[in-house]
Formats: C-alpha cells, sequence, structure tokens
C-alpha cells in the first residue's frame, strides 16, 4: 500500500492590520505625542536634521511621527526621547495636577488688563522672590542669537563697570573645548548639564555683572529658574527676519545651516519660546534699532 502523506502545514497568518476603530482610538495619543515631540526640538532650538542625527532615527520617520502619522515602538521613542534630554515618560505623559493649577493661573492672569499683569508680577516678585535690589546687581541677558545679547552687554558692562561674561564661554571653560566639540562628544543633554555648572560657577564667583546667555537657556526648567531668581533677567526681542540677517552678518548660521527650512524653523523656535522668554523682569526691543538706541533703552529697563 502506498505510504500515507502529512498533511499540508498550514502558512503562517500575516499580523492583522490596525482595525478603523483602534486607528481611531490610538489617534488623539499619537497627535499628543507629536505635538510634545514637536515642541520639545522647539525649545531647544534642534532642525528635524540634528534630532535625526543625535537619535539615530531617521528624517523621514521623524516627519511621520511629528505628523501624528508615525505610531513609534518604544525603542524608537527612547532614542528620541534621550536626544532632546528629556524621560520617555514626558512625551507620554497626562497632564499632571500642578499642570492644571498653572492653566488654570494662565488663564486668570490672561482676563487681567495689560497694565494689571505688571502689577500682579511685582507682587509675586515681591512675596516669594529674591530681593529685588540684590537681583539687579546681576543682569542676564536672554533671546535668540542675533537679538545683540553680546554687543549691548559688553557696552553695559562697560557703563556699569561690571565684568561681562558670556555663558557659552563659561561652558567651553569647563568643558576644556570649544562649544561645537561639546555638542558632538556630549550631546545636549551633556550641555546642559556644563551650562548649569557654568551659570552656578558665576552666579558664586560674582556679585554683579551682566551675563550673555545661549538662546536655549529657557529650554531647561531648573537653569532658567536659577537664572531668574539670582538675575535682573532682560529679553532682548527681534523680529525673525532680524535675527536671521545679524546672524548671517556675524558669518554664523548654526544649526541653521544646510538647512532649506531656516526661516521657518527660526519663526517656530522664536514661536515655542516666546511665553519662557517673557518670563524675564523686562522686554528690550531691538528691531529697528542701532545699538546706541538699543543701549539706551536696556540702561532705562535695568536702571542704570
Amino acid at each position: 500500500m502506498p505510504s500515507a502523506q502529512p498533511a499540508p502545514t498550514a502558512a503562517p497568518r500575516a499580523p492583522a492590520a490596525p482595525s478603523p476603530a483602534a486607528k481611531a482610538a490610538d489617534a488623539p495619543l499619537l497627535r499628543t505625542l507629536a505635538e510634545r515631540v514637536r515642541e520639545a526640538r522647539a525649545r531647544r532650538g534642534m532642525t528635524r536634521r540634528i534630532l535625526a542625527r543625535d537619535s539615530g532615527v531617521s528624517e523621514r520617520y521623524l516627519a511621520q511621527l511629528e505628523s501624528g502619522q508615525g505610531n513609534a515602538s518604544v525603542l524608537v521613542l527612547e532614542q528620541v526621547a534621550q536626544a532632546l534630554g528629556l524621560p520617555v515618560a514626558e512625551l507620554l505623559r497626562e497632564p499632571s495636577p500642578r499642570a492644571a493649577e498653572l492653566a488654570l493661573i494662565t488663564q486668570f492672569l490672561s482676563r487681567l488688563p495689560a497694565h494689571r499683569l505688571a502689577e500682579v508680577r511685582a507682587q509675586l516678585q515681591r512675596e516669594h522672590g529674591a530681593d529685588g535690589a540684590q537681583r539687579r546687581l546681576r543682569v542676564a541677558l536672554v533671546g535668540l542669537r542675533g537679538a545683540g545679547k553680546s554687543t549691548l552687554g559688553a557696552r553695559l558692562a562697560r557703563a556699569r563697570r561690571v565684568p561681562f561674561i558670556e555663558l557659552d564661554r563659561e561652558v567651553e571653560r569647563e568643558a576644556g573645548t570649544g562649544l561645537s566639540e561639546v555638542f558632538l562628544l556630549y550631546g545636549q543633554t551633556g550641555y546642559r548639564r556644563l551650562e548649569r555648572r557654568a551659570l552656578e560657577t558665576v552666579l558664586d564667583t560674582h556679585g554683579a555683572c551682566v551675563i550673555a546667555t545661549g538662546g536655549s537657556i529657557v529650554s531647561e526648567p531648573a537653569t532658567y529658574e536659577r537664572l531668574l531668581s539670582a538675575c535682573f533677567t532682560v529679553w532682548l526681542r527681534a523680529a525673525p527676519e532680524e535675527h536671521m540677517a545679524r546672524v548671517v552678518a556675524q558669518g554664523d548660521t548654526r544649526p541653521m545651516a544646510g538647512n532649506t527650512e531656516a526661516m521657518e524653523d527660526l519663526k517656530r523656535i522664536l514661536d515655542n519660546r516666546a511665553a519662557l522668554y517673557g518670563q524675564a523682569d523686562a522686554t528690550v526691543d531691538t528691531a529697528g534699532r542701532t545699538p546706541r538706541q538699543s543701549l539706551r533703552d536696556l540702561a532705562g529697563a535695568v536702571g542704570a
């Protein structure tokens, strides 16, 4: 008799595609994730190309992720979060009770007329902040590159007869190498640690000074809070077009080199940081102003 033939083995099934209901359930989470990645990247002044380089995730996939279409694995999220200097949970977490309280406070303040905001802020500073007279001995300038922090800071320091300090130069001194090498060797996270250490050294060493900070210092909450509590802080503000023109005139296009969407990136960075820069004690608009005019405005703002 002919031998029995084994029954054919069934081919393995391909994984089932997500159902429309599953896709709909995932959509809010993916939108939240996309928004948080975009905001974190903008706060740190990172182009998508730089984030791709630091995370090892392709620009194409990052574009999908930031548009809410990329359903990233845990390992990919870990890579992106590390490059942004954030825990993965920060990209996924639900709003905290503290965030809810801050949102309510913001809503309350938004209903106040402009002239009352200064009064409320002054009262908060008196009740919860450091001594105002002591803070005014140190002036810290914040804002994007091209706002005039180095030029105006050096002139203001001469007028006040105090040291002028560029915080990025102090970071280089801490690291023992140039700023570009700092980012190559240590990345954004390492730079933030060095920046905080450099700031603490400056505050411990100088009772009175003028400090020009890096444009992204506002992206690190603890460091920025330390700056606000120890210094009289001024936001030097300009239009995006002026920021770009001044930076290019200086021969420095970091981090926009090779990026065809440089102006859009700069506008997005400014939009995302505006609220943080706005926490400064004063704002001086340098748009359309000569250095002499801007210095006069700055001196008036700090009471010099």
